[in-house]
């Protein structure tokens, strides 16, 4: 921050505490307050209108954020869209009463949206209507800067001193009407994101790294939505425990009944049947409701009904053919864990020996997790699968196909061909 954006924000925010005496501690990190007050709640379209046409009138970037329900409702809509803009003031605007935000959306193509970790609420706002053309993370910016802790608050804090209010992430934002102490939180999340970015750009900038963070943000603005999960059964916890076809095809049966009930009741899955009770029940295999009953998470809280519709879940599995049952796992279509390299092909485990330890240590000279440098799995192909003459060109090549971005390319590219020859 300048000083002349120290100074408008320390006359512009209300914040508590101050000056202690030289005698005392020094005063707690103020605490945030929003400007102008909590803005009431949008849920109509002539309000909708008001704030469409205020934001399109306002100048410079947009700070943007969404709160989900996740927990307590299916899927992971968004029921509340936050956004503050110069010119604008913040908004509060709920997709429930305003379900769809194209129009919004529309007045804001073309200009810059900030988000802090975008990949989360990017679905959520797509679903209604909003798609940004061009983006800043500020969680993304502070990993590629070195901040050791990229929350929101905790970054509201190192880089701008203030201290956001905790307390209301993991609420039902599906309730209404919505407390006011929760809107207050909702504000405070936009309230200095558009100072936040300011900052990390000029930090970015200093450490020579702002090119590479908006080869990031491109990316980002730019990709698709991700494809549906294959076979999404296979991911209940504690699925490791089982091993024999028939009780994988009963997590799969329950698996789906579950998703049924959660999605005809909008309520998550996990407040339907948790994943140890279906594990549970597939190991064992109860032959009845009776025996049903007497496993972990089937107690005599659950009603009769509850209980015939996932023994009847557990009885189709046990009715399928052989055929029809599922395999053990799902094929890979990467290389195999790195634990079995060694025994696969220990050439290739000397490779990504050699090319991790590069990676690692050029990760902590530029300062950032190495996952932002380079994605492990892209190093794990481009070992597994090494080019038959490892050139700068031919790894430049990998990578390109792989996704990485310029300026990764350009950082690892000379590290991967001298552990990739070295290791051979």
């Amino acid at each position: 921050m300048t000083d002349a954006q120290e100074t408008a924000a320390d006359t512009s925010l209300r914040t508590t505490g101050g000056a202690p005496p030289d005698d005392v501690a020094p005063a707690p990190i103020p605490l945030l307050e929003p400007r102008e007050g909590i803005p009431p709640v949008v849920a109509s379209d002539d309000a909708l209108a008001r704030v469409v046409a205020a934001f399109a009138a306002g100048s410079g970037p947009v700070a943007v954020d969404a709160e989900r329900a996740s927990g307590y409702r299916y899927g992971q809509r968004a029921y509340l869209v936050q956004l503050r803009r110069d010119g604008a003031g913040s908004a509060l605007i709920d997709p429930v009463g305003c379900p769809d935000l194209s129009g919004l959306g529309d007045a804001l193509r073309g200009s810059e949206w900030i988000l802090h970790a975008a990949t989360q609420d990017l679905p959520c706002l797509r679903e209604i209507g909003m798609t940004p053309t061009g983006l800043f993370d500020t969680e993304l910016a502070g990993r590629l800067a070195g901040f050791p802790r990229v929350g929101l608050g905790a970054m509201v804090e190192s880089v701008l001193g203030y201290s956001l209010e905790k307390g209301h992430s993991a609420v039902d934002w599906s309730t209404r009407p919505l407390p006011d102490p929760w809107l207050r939180y909702a504000a405070l999340d936009v309230e200095l994101l558009i100072d936040l970015r300011n900052a990390l750009e000029d930090e970015l900038d200093r450490q020579g790294k702002l090119e590479w963070a908006r080869e990031e943000f491109d990316a980002i603005a730019s990709a698709p939505p991700a494809p549906p999960r294959k076979d999404p059964w296979r991911r209940t916890s504690g699925m490791h425990k089982v091993r024999r076809r028939r009780q994988m095809a009963a997590v799969r049966e329950l698996w789906t009944a579950r998703d049924q009930v959660a999605r005809r009741r909008d309520i998550s899955p996990g407040k339907v049947l948790g994943d140890a009770a279906i594990v549970e029940a597939a190991l064992a295999l109860p032959p009845n409701t009776h025996a049903l009953t007497a496993l972990p998470g089937f107690g005599h809280r659950m009603g009769r009904r509850q209980l015939e519709q996932w023994q009847a879940a557990i009885d189709r599995a046990k009715a399928l053919p052989d055929a029809e049952l599922p395999q053990p796992g799902q094929t890979l279509a990467g290389p195999p864990p790195p634990r079995a390299w060694a025994d696969k092909d220990p050439a290739a485990a000397a490779r990504l020996s050699a090319a991790r330890t590069a990676v690692s240590e050029l990760a902590a000279r530029l300062h950032m997790p190495q996952e932002n440098l380079i994605t492990p799995d892209t190093v794990r192909r481009i070992c597994w699968e090494p080019p038959k003459n490892p050139t700068a060109d031919a790894i430049e090549s990998a990578l390109t196909g792989y996704g990485a971005r310029r300026w990764q390319i350009e950082q690892v590219t000379p590290l991967l061909v001298r552990a990739l020859i070295s290791a051979a």
